[in-house]
Formats: C-alpha cells, sequence, structure tokens
C-alpha cells in the first residue's frame, strides 16, 4: 500500500514554514489524540500518521532527502535514512512541552543562580535638602548570605543532598492521559535538594536578617517621584548569584512659603490694599535669602510677578527656574474708629468717580444686571404662553 504524502497528511503546502508546520502539527494531533477518541482505531492510525509526517518534515536534513526523493529518500524498508532518534514520543513532547510543562527531568532551574530582590526605601525630604543636596543615613533591614554555610543552608562540614524525589530539578510531572502538568517537587519546595543538618545559623534559609546602615548621597535639585540606585544593596542571591539592588524614592515634605512645580517654585505674597492702589516694594525670601519686589501701582490681587533664576536647579542638567510670586491684596482687620471713617470717607470719594476707579466692578455689574432681565423676559414669556393655553 503506498504512503500519503506527508505535506497532504499535515494539510500544509511544500513550502510551509518550520513555524507554521508545527502549528498544523499541534492543530491535528490535538484533534486525533487516542485520549480524546478512545475506541476509535481510525483516529489512533491518523494519529500516528501525522506523527510520522511531522518527524520527518521537521528534520531539515530528512526534509531535504523527501523534498529530493519522495518516501524512497528516508524510509529504510525503501533503502531511504530512516526514522532516526528518540521516536514519535519525544516528538510529541517536543511540541507540546512548552503547553504541557515540558518532559520530566527536564529544566534543571533548581541550581540555577539567582539575583536577590530589588528593595526600596522611602526617604522624605525638606524642599531644602532637596534643592542643596546632602549625604544621608539609612539604616535597612536585609537578607544577606549567611557567612557560616556559604549560603548553602547546611551544618557547616556537611552539603545538602539530592532531592530523591525529582532527581535534583525541583519540579516533577504528572501524566493525566493526554495532558501532563509540571509543577513544583512537594518534597524539596523547588529547591533541587534536601537539607538533612540545617545550619545553626540560618536555620536552613541559607541567608539571615540584618541592619544595615547605608550612606545616601542626595544630589541637588531631586524631587518627589526620584529614585537613587544603589547597586547591590538589595537582598541577597540564591546559589551564589548577584545581589538586588536598593532603591531610594524621594518625597518632598509639605512646605511652609513655596510650593515646587519642577524646577519653579510658587508663592503667594499678601500685600496691603495701600500698596496695591499706590504701589510699593514687597520683601519677599528666596532660597538664597530676600530680595526686593516691586509692585506697581494698581495691581490686582492674583497678579503674578516672575522672579528668573530665583527656583530650583535641575537635577538632571544646568536649567535653574524661577520663583513665581502671586500677590494677594489682603482686606484690612480690626479697624479703628478713626480707620472705619476713612474707609467710609474713602468710599465716598471713589462711589463718586464711578467707573472711573472701579471697572470690573462696574463691569461686572452691567453683566449682572443684564443677566437679571434676560431671566425676567423669559419667565415673562413663559407666563404668557401658559395663559394662552388656557
Amino acid at each position: 500500500m503506498s504512503k500519503r504524502d506527508y505535506y497532504e497528511i499535515l494539510g500544509v503546502q511544500k513550502n510551509v514554514s518550520e513555524k507554521d508546520l508545527k502549528r498544523a502539527y499541534k492543530r491535528l494531533a490535538m484533534k486525533l489524540h487516542p485520549d480524546r477518541n478512545p475506541g476509535d482505531t481510525q483516529a489512533e492510525a491518523k494519529f500516528k500518521e501525522a506523527g510520522e509526517a511531522y518527524e520527518i518534515l521537521s528534520n531539515q536534513q530528512k526534509r531535504a532527502a523527501y523534498d529530493q526523493f519522495g518516501h524512497a529518500g528516508v524510509d529504510p524498508s525503501m533503502g531511504g535514512g530512516g526514522h532516526a532518534g528518540g521516536g514519535f514520543g519525544d516528538i510529541f513532547e517536543d511540541v507540546f512541552g512548552d503547553i504541557f510543562g515540558g518532559r520530566a527531568g527536564g529544566g534543571g532551574g533548581a541550581n540555577r543562580a539567582y539575583r536577590g530582590s530589588d528593595l526600596q526605601y522611602n526617604l522624605e525630604l525638606s524642599l531644602e535638602e532637596a534643592v542643596f543636596g546632602k549625604k544621608v543615613d539609612i539604616r535597612i533591614p536585609s537578607k544577606e548570605r549567611c557567612e557560616p554555610c556559604g549560603g548553602t543552608g547546611a551544618k557547616k562540614g556537611t552539603n545538602p543532598d539530592t532531592c530523591s524525589t525529582c532527581q535534583g530539578m525541583g519540579q516533577v510531572r504528572i501524566q493525566q492521559g493526554f495532558f501532563a502538568v509540571q509543577q513544583t517537587c512537594p518534597h524539596c519546595r523547588g529547591a533541587g535538594k534536601v537539607i538533612k543538618e540545617p545550619c545553626t545559623s540560618c536555620h536552613g534559609q541559607g541567608t539571615v536578617d540584618r541592619q544595615k546602615t547605608l550612606e545616601v548621597t542626595v544630589p541637588m535639585g531631586v524631587d518627589t517621584g526620584d529614585r537613587i540606585r544603589l547597586s547591590g544593596e538589595g537582598e541577597a542571591g540564591v546559589n551564589g548569584g548577584q545581589s538586588g539592588d536598593l532603591y531610594v524614592q524621594i518625597t518632598l515634605k509639605k512646605h511652609d512659603l513655596f510650593v515646587r512645580d519642577d524646577t519653579n517654585l510658587l508663592c503667594n505674597v499678601p500685600i496691603r490694599v495701600t500698596t496695591a492702589a499706590l504701589g510699593g516694594e514687597v520683601s519677599v525670601p528666596t532660597l538664597k535669602g530676600e530680595v526686593t519686589l516691586k509692585v506697581p501701582a494698581e495691581t490686582q490681587t492674583g497678579r503674578t510677578f516672575r522672579l528668573r533664576g530665583k527656583g530650583v536647579k535641575s537635577v538632571r542638567n544646568a536649567v535653574t527656574g524661577d520663583l513665581l510670586c502671586t500677590v494677594i491684596v489682603e482686606t484690612p482687620v480690626n479697624l479703628t474708629n478713626l480707620q472705619k471713617t476713612l474707609f467710609e470717607e474713602l468710599e465716598a470719594c471713589l462711589k463718586n468717580g464711578g467707573e472711573r476707579h472701579s471697572p470690573q466692578e462696574h463691569g461686572w455689574g452691567n453683566k449682572a444686571k443684564s443677566f437679571f432681565e434676560d431671566i425676567k423676559g423669559w419667565f415673562d414669556s413663559e407666563k404668557e404662553a401658559t395663559n394662552k393655553k388656557k
């Protein structure tokens, strides 16, 4: 009986890529597997046929021979090269191992060196400390390699034994019909080794808890959200792996005067009514001392003045921000009788000047009057429409 074409069996073209070939075989094998078709001899025969086809076509040399000579190039009974290797079972596991956990005894990850975990330390700084930089000592808890046992977890002079359950692989494979599940070895818990005589210092963990003091150099200009990386100051690695890193997370405390906005500083500056009306000078604090802010006459509350170069120097470049001062005109309180009288005389004088002295007040008043007139007109029209319907 002549054999079917391997490409036809798998339902692919002769120029199919290795990736598409594997995908086609997976789809067919899942459909025809005996566990999904119990008692179906025809499906079992097709399942084996597909495995044979994939074994040949997934091997570059065999595929080239088959493409040139057909079945004669790969079938031993016809003088060809034969089915070398571990047979169909190995082919099936190679294709489906990424789904079902791989072969039993595979991986070998239990004895690999693993990098230690990174740690984070939250550091609060005042605005001044962040702007000018400083050195800070911090104390952090950490896990370090146990010196008496060298990190093995076994008592000094002894060594861990290879786990007899997983043969040192750290994982075991459970086959349940068509499905294979790979899971952590329950005996050694994935370590691949069993410690019969634990180290008395670390109790078999290989690491010990420590408190260590580190000096952190805070560069000038750091801001909330910035991180300082201390290489190798994280947790100790496993099986000789390198230690992780420590990241110092910066947070700025609330300041009494300033609010930081990147490299700029913002602040509110209260001024007297007379200063706002007549103009004058106000002393304003900066990070490097007081400066004089000139307030022009007729300044309104909310106006912002920019003092260039009085902000923060960036931690990333040489750019220095500005100080933005927003003036707040303060209404006088706790007035004496004399002061009240003077304000009443001033009010009368200003009132006589009308819009000339208070353009914003009058502009707002005109808009409010127009609004009320529109609302009244709308209500009147609605009332008239209602009466007509009656």
